[in-house]
């Protein structure tokens, strides 16, 4: 009998994702636990393999297409058994005139496959009125993209327009953001530090590091201080449970790093945060980045997150109020670094200043322990000899 392959329970609460890229087709054969699609979650994009050996018998669901957990997504068909996908036929009005009569409408039929109507439907498309250059007059996807492409040429009443889709990781980007922005009572709180000596201390060391192979950053002090901090205030580093009415703190320190893509923000999460070291933070800051931004990032890479750092400084941001990544209670927000008169020591000095945005989720803890978490980690940024003499 033949197989339905369903998309299977990925993880993480995931309940769907949308078909990236098949790498099989209709009559491919293909072997048990070979990949055969892509398709991309609200976490990453996952290869999915085959459950058994076979012959690709029917594709259920296009590119481009959303897939939920329990889904069919291909038949496979067992030794022996072999079947054609046929194109469906449905009907769609044509006129035709007699003489000495009104034109009446006859129907005409419409050839498309189930992976041309699925396309059809996806880019909103109605098939009935696409011209089929295929044989026999039937619709190929690529009739279907043209009829699209002409539908996005529109206008409103000011001018020409562009309709695009909202699909992919701007799709994702989109519901988690919106989740976040409806479940969690987020407050930011924003503060300035004084980097000089951090400044210095990247300085003196980012070249002979650089001849290694590993780009110095900011980003991994600001991981340490973080891990210090979270040490100290337990409930920024922690879940809420609204069925449950409970606070689930975490005793582990994962700390997710926002990375720009050409297709959206990503985060990578670095584990256990707090038993690496500054080289090791840059290292494996490095590697994610690379991986994100190719989207060849695996999916455990990006799970696990207990708390998110983004750095829109890096593209001439200051302060900011930044969405929490949830289910995570906070995240810290870094703008960029500027030259800034200062107070020290009672003398008027210039010092380089980054300012810090802390968004906190008010229904877990309050702005005094969230204030007070923020003045830590500029303790050990100001400071960051602290770094490495303090233990968690």
């Amino acid at each position: 009998m033949p197989f339905d392959f369903v998309l299977p329970d990925l993880g993480e609460g995931i309940t769907e994702g949308e078909i990236r890229k098949w790498l099989v087709k209709e009559g491919d054969a293909v072997e048990e636990h070979q990949n055969v699609l892509e398709i991309e979650t609200d976490k990453a994009i996952v290869e999915v393999p085959s459950p058994r050996k076979g012959r690709v018998m029917k594709v259920n669901k296009d590119e481009g297409d959303i897939a939920k957990v329990g889904e069919v997504l291909m038949t496979i068909a067992e030794e022996g058994e072999e079947v054609e996908a046929k194109p469906a036929v449905e009907k769609r009005p044509k006129s035709v005139s007699v003489v000495g009569v009104l034109p009446e409408e006859e129907e005409e039929e419409v050839l498309a496959t189930p992976a041309v109507r699925a396309l059809a439907k996806e880019l909103g498309v109605k098939i009935e009125t696409v011209k089929g250059s295929g044989p026999a007059g039937s619709i190929t996807k690529e009739d279907i993209r043209e009829a699209s492409e002409k539908a996005k040429k529109a206008e409103d009443i000011y001018g020409p327009v562009e309709n695009l889709p909202l699909k992919g990781l701007r799709r994702t980007i989109s519901k988690n953001l919106m989740t976040a922005q409806k479940t969690t009572a987020s407050v930011t709180g924003m503060d300035e530090a004084d980097i000089t000596e951090l400044w210095n201390l990247r300085e003196r060391e980012k070249k002979s590091l650089m001849e290694k192979g590993i780009h110095l950053t900011f980003l991994p002090f600001f991981i340490k201080a973080v891990f210090h901090a979270l040490a100290e205030h337990p409930f920024l580093n922690a879940s809420l449970d609204d069925e449950r009415e409970e606070i689930t703190i975490k005793k582990y320190y994962n700390i997710g790093i926002a990375v720009d893509t050409p297709d959206g923000l990503m985060v990578p999460v670095i584990k256990d945060a707090g038993k690496k070291t500054i080289l090791d933070l840059a290292s494996e800051i490095q590697g994610l980045s690379i991986k994100a931004r190719e989207r060849k990032i695996k999916l455990e890479e990006m799970k696990g997150g207990t708390f998110t750092i983004t750095n829109y400084g890096h593209f001439g941001g200051t302060f900011a109020t930044p969405i929490i990544n949830y289910p995570e209670v906070a995240i810290l927000g870094t703008g960029k670094i500027s030259e800034k008169p200062w107070v020290r020591d009672g003398q008027i000095v210039i010092r380089k200043i980054i300012p810090l945005s802390l968004t906190f989720d008010h229904r877990v803890t309050d702005g005094v322990d969230a204030s007070r978490f923020l003045t830590k980690i500029i303790s050990y940024i100001e400071d960051p000899a602290l770094l490495f003499i303090e233990s968690a």
